[in-house]
C-alpha cells in the first residue's frame, strides 16, 4: 500500500490498510489525529456515529496495543472506518484539516480504482484462492487415498489387514492395539468367554462388522465351528474416516 501514500502532512499521518474482502480500511483514532480534533476519541467518534454510521457496515471495531510511557502497552479500542466513511467524517469538520483528509481519500481512491491496482489485487485474490485449494487438498488427500482403495469394494476383511489399511493412511496403529481400541469403544465384546472379540450388537445395527463362520472337521470324525470378526466395505469407510477426523 506504499505507493498510494502522498507526501502532504495529512497524507504522512494515515496508515491505509487492506482488508481481507479488498476494501480500504482507516484507523479512526489516525483520522481523530490528523484532524486535529481536541474532543477525546471516545466522545468524538460516539459524536460521529450519530450520524448515522452503522457498524460493520460503514465501520468495525478494532484493537490495539499502544505504548505508554512506563514503557509497557496499554489495549485502547480503535474503529476500521471504510474510505467512505471516513471521506464524510473528514467533510463532516469543516475545517481544513478536515478539507485536507477528503483530498488526500479521494486522492487514494482514485489510485486504488486504477488499472494497475485492480489488476494486483486480482493476482493477489486468486493466488490466496490456489493456496487455500492446495491446502485442502493436502488435507484431503489421506481420505481421497482411502476412497480410492475400498471404492466399490464388497468384499470384508480381518481387523489386521484394517490395521494395514489405517496406517496405509496415515494412522500409527497395529493388530493388537486395534483389537484393543475396538473392545474399548464399544465395537467389540471385551468379555472374555466363546464370544469374546465378536461384534457387539451397536456393530452390527451400523452393519460395519460381520462373522465369518468357519466348520473345522477333526480327524475323529468330529467337527467344531469357529467364528471370525470381519470390517465390512462399510466399516472400513467408518473406521478410516473416524480415525483421520480424530487426527485433525
Amino acid at each position: 500500500m506504499q505507493d498510494l501514500q502522498t507526501k502532504n502532512a495529512i497524507g504522512q499521518m494515515f496508515n491505509i490498510q487492506e482488508k481481507e474482502n479488498g476494501e480500504i480500511a482507516v484507523s479512526g483514532r489516525e483520522l481523530h489525529r490528523a484532524l486535529e480534533v481536541k474532543t477525546p476519541y471516545k466522545k468524538w467518534f460516539e459524536r460521529m456515529s450519530e450520524y448515522g454510521f452503522e457498524k460493520n457496515v460503514d465501520y468495525s471495531t478494532v484493537g490495539q496495543n499502544c505504548p505508554i510511557a512506563n514503557g509497557g502497552f496499554q489495549f485502547v479500542t480503535d474503529h476500521a472506518l471504510t474510505l467512505d466513511t471516513a471521506k464524510e467524517i473528514a467533510m463532516i469538520q469543516r475545517s481544513e484539516k478536515g478539507k485536507q483528509a477528503r483530498q488526500y481519500f479521494i486522492q487514494i481512491e482514485k489510485a486504488w480504482n486504477s488499472p494497475e491496482m485492480i489488476m494486483q489485487r486480482a493476482l493477489k485474490i486468486a493466488n490466496n484462492t490456489n493456496k487455500q485449494l492446495q491446502l485442502q487438498i493436502e488435507r484431503d488427500k489421506p481420505k481421497v487415498l482411502f476412497a480410492d482403495s475400498v471404492a466399490g469394494s464388497t468384499s470384508s476383511i480381518l481387523v489386521g489387514e484394517l490395521a494395514k489399511l489405517l496406517k496405509q493412511n496415515g494412522v500409527d496403529i497395529g493388530q493388537n492395539r486395534l483389537f484393543e481400541w475396538l473392545r474399548d469403544n464399544g465395537y467389540l465384546i471385551k468379555q472374555k468367554g466363546e464370544n469374546y472379540n465378536l461384534p457387539t450388537q451397536r456393530s452390527a445395527d451400523l452393519e460395519i462388522m460381520d462373522i465369518k463362520k468357519r466348520t473345522i472337521n477333526n480327524p475323529d470324525g468330529s467337527s467344531q465351528i469357529t467364528r471370525t470378526t470381519k470390517i465390512t466395505g462399510k466399516g472400513q469407510q467408518y473406521f478410516i474416516n473416524k480415525f483421520l477426523n480424530d487426527k485433525e
